[in-house]
C-alpha cells in the first residue's frame, strides 16, 4: 500500500515541480544553518541571507547543481569530490563576482584565508565543497527525497501544484523588494 502511495505521488509531479520543491527545501535549510552558526557565533539573530524571506538560493541552486549533474558520480566518490569541489567553487566565485558587481557588496570575505582568489574563494572551502559533495549525494539527499516522497501522499495534489507555483512568485517579488533595498532604492 505505501509503494502505490508513493508511486501517486510520482505521477503527481512533474521533474520540473520537483525540481522546485527541492530548490526551496534546500534553500530554507540553507538559511537555518547560516543562522543557526550566525546565532553560535555572534549570540544573536542575524537574517544571514539575501532575501527578506527565510531562504539562501545560493543553496538551493547548489543543490540542484548536485542534483542535476554530479549525482552521476555517486558511486566514484574521487570524481564525486573533486567535481563538487570546482563545481561549487566557480559557482561560489560566480556569484560573489556577481553580488559585488551588482550591490557593491560582500556577502562572504576568504581575503585572509591562505590560498584565496579575490576573496571570493579559497582552497580550504573548496576542500568542503568536496565534503559536502559527498555527503550531500550519498546521505543528505537520499534522505530528504525519501521524507519528501512520504510526505507528499497526505498532501492533496491541487495544493501541492498550488504552492509549487506560488513559492517561484513569492521568491521574485522577494528578490525585486530585496535587491530595491540594496541598491539603496527602498
Amino acid at each position: 500500500m505505501e509503494a502505490s502511495k508513493a508511486l501517486i505521488v510520482k505521477k503527481k509531479l512533474t521533474d520540473i515541480q520537483y525540481i522546485i520543491l527541492y530548490f526551496f527545501l534546500y534553500s530554507f535549510i540553507g538559511w537555518l544553518m547560516e543562522t543557526i552558526y550566525s546565532l553560535l557565533v555572534l549570540g544573536h539573530f542575524t537574517n544571514r541571507g539575501f532575501l527578506f524571506g527565510p531562504i539562501c538560493p545560493i543553496y538551493g541552486f547548489g543543490a540542484i547543481l548536485m542534483i542535476l549533474f554530479i549525482s552521476k558520480y555517486k558511486k566514484n566518490s574521487i570524481k564525486l569530490f573533486f567535481a563538487s569541489a570546482f563545481i561549487f567553487s566557480a559557482f561560489e566565485y560566480l556569484v560573489g563576482f556577481a553580488l559585488d558587481a551588482i550591490f557593491a557588496a560582500k556577502w562572504w570575505d576568504y581575503t585572509y584565508d591562505f590560498f584565496n582568489l579575490n576573496g571570493r574563494i579559497s582552497i580550504f572551502y573548496t576542500i568542503v565543497w568536496g565534503f559536502i559533495g559527498l555527503l550531500f549525494i550519498n546521505h543528505i539527499h537520499p534522505f530528504f527525497s525519501k521524507k519528501i516522497e512520504k510526505s507528499l501522499t497526505a498532501i492533496p495534489t491541487y495544493i501541492l501544484k498550488v504552492l509549487i507555483y506560488l513559492m517561484p512568485i513569492i521568491l521574485i517579488v522577494d528578490t525585486i523588494f530585496s535587491s530595491l533595498k540594496y541598491l539603496g532604492k527602498l
